[in-house]
């Protein structure tokens, strides 16, 4: 059984990460993959070829219409006849769309991974071209009544399969954490810990903006922020300007992400919006109590009082005295709130039960079509 896999692009981020996760384990699995970039892959090309699973690049590098991309993948689908075609963000959703029309396709899963992939123009985008897909699946509930609502998606061809996490790699561990803290020179300091990309959706501002409230009333804590992009030498001047430059540090691009995760004490998100963030999933398979904007499927990782706390977005006070609040709670109270949340992640959201769910979904709709 054939699988192509189609993403606007290879990089570290989410939407990445949870295709490259689902690709390696559908090859343990004994399915045939492959991967097609749109644009030129900046990561994971070497893990995916090292396991044996081969790699495509588009090549796409500017956004002038150019019919060659096209072409070029119509033929990659022709010559290798894969039984299901599985995009994964819009420009990689839309082109599979197209190349229907130029090439028989058994099967058509497009998966949304944000609850707005990028305003109105796109969704009519999507409705215009629903009759050319077979499903359209979405990373959050949140994200799929929206689809429903604005009608890019009608009901009964969307359906909710969320990201999962690795619980096994994602785990406590109190040795990395007394080992990282000690690296990194975190001494008692309460650590707050936040990665993403250095990109509008993040809303970084709002965060720095309430962290520097915290430390009004704190000085004893640091945040570490995880991560590169356009934005990030205007945040490290923001941290200035607010005169907290001595308790953020911007650690860049890490590969060591749940050591990361295990050197701190809670996990800390103010995205103005998301679809089914994986660093939530994985700071809360890590056991970090979180503090997050209630934006996206949000709500569906983060249990309001329970595992963390959720707060409006782009409401840097109410950030900030959310924030405060989990920090004065008792260290076993923020213990307990871990231990429920990496719980909570296990049974709903560990990659081998969404692999399971992707699975059977890929089986449902060759059996309907009568190739299985």
């Amino acid at each position: 059984m054939k699988v192509l896999f189609l993403t606007t692009s290879l990089a570290y981020g989410g939407a990445p990460t949870q295709l490259v996760q689902l690709v390696m384990r559908l090859k343990t699995r004994g399915w045939e993959v492959r991967v097609v970039s749109l644009t030129p892959p900046r990561a994971y090309v070497n893990e995916l070829e090292t396991a044996g699973i081969r790699v495509f690049s588009l090549g796409i590098r500017r956004k002038l219409p150019d019919p060659r991309p096209i072409l070029k993948l119509a033929q990659l689908i022709r010559t290798w006849r894969p039984c299901v075609v599985h995009s994964h963000m819009v420009h990689a959703n839309l082109l599979a769309r197209i190349v229907r029309l130029l090439v028989p396709i058994p099967v058509l899963i497009c998966t949304a991974h944000s609850i707005n992939e990028g305003g109105r123009l796109r969704e009519i985008f999507y409705r215009l071209t629903d009759p050319l897909c077979d499903l359209t699946t979405q990373v959050s509930q949140a994200g799929l009544e929206r689809y429903v609502r604005v009608g890019a998606v009608p009901r009964h061809k969307i359906r909710y399969i969320p990201n999962g996490v690795d619980t096994e790699r994602f785990m406590p561990d109190p040795e990395a954490y007394i080992a990282l803290r000690k690296e990194l020179g975190l001494g008692d300091f309460f650590v707050w810990l936040a990665v993403g990309r250095f990109y509008p959706q993040k809303d970084y501002p709002n965060m720095l903006r309430a962290f520097a409230q915290v430390v009004r009333e704190n000085p004893k804590t640091l945040l570490l922020i995880a991560g590169d992009g356009p934005l990030r030498e205007s945040m490290e001047n923001m941290a200035q300007g607010l005169g907290i430059e001595r308790h953020v540090k911007f650690l860049g691009i890490r590969r060591d992400i749940p050591r990361l995760m295990n050197a701190a004490d809670a996990y800390a998100m103010s995205s103005s919006w998301e679809g089914m963030p994986m660093v939530l999933l994985e700071a809360s398979a890590t056991g970090l109590p979180i503090v997050a904007t209630d934006v996206g499927g949000n709500r569906e990782v983060v249990l309001d009082g329970v595992t963390g706390f959720l707060v409006p977005p782009k409401d840097s006070e109410a950030l900030a005295q959310a924030m405060l609040r989990l920090m004065t709670l008792p260290r076993d109270v923020r213990g307990h709130m871990g231990e429920r949340a990496r719980q909570y992640i296990e049974k709903k959201f560990s990659i081998e039960r969404i692999i399971d769910r992707w699975e059977e979904l890929y089986r449902e709709l060759l059996q309907k079509k009568g190739l299985l």
